[in-house]
């Protein structure tokens, strides 16, 4: 197996990882509740909902530099 096949199946991997930490931060609001939501007072993220976000954000970082070295491999 060569890298490049490596770093194609790893982005594949971050990309589903990425999609499933999304949805669960999302826990089924509509449009009309994300609205309602964005004029509340800001509320500090605690436990669980802290480490989700933290780990889509290394998600989001590790995507990029995977698109990038893929693109520098090719």
């Amino acid at each position: 197996m060569n890298l490049l096949t490596v770093a194609k199946t790893f982005q594949i991997v971050i990309a589903v990882l990425l999609i499933l930490l999304t949805l669960i931060q999302s826990k089924g609001t509509g449009l009309t509740s994300g609205l309602k939501s964005s004029f509340s007072a800001y509320r500090s993220l605690r436990g669980v909902e802290k480490i989700v976000f933290i780990l889509t954000i290394i998600c989001g970082v590790l995507l990029v530099a995977n698109s990038i070295f893929i693109l520098l491999l090719s």
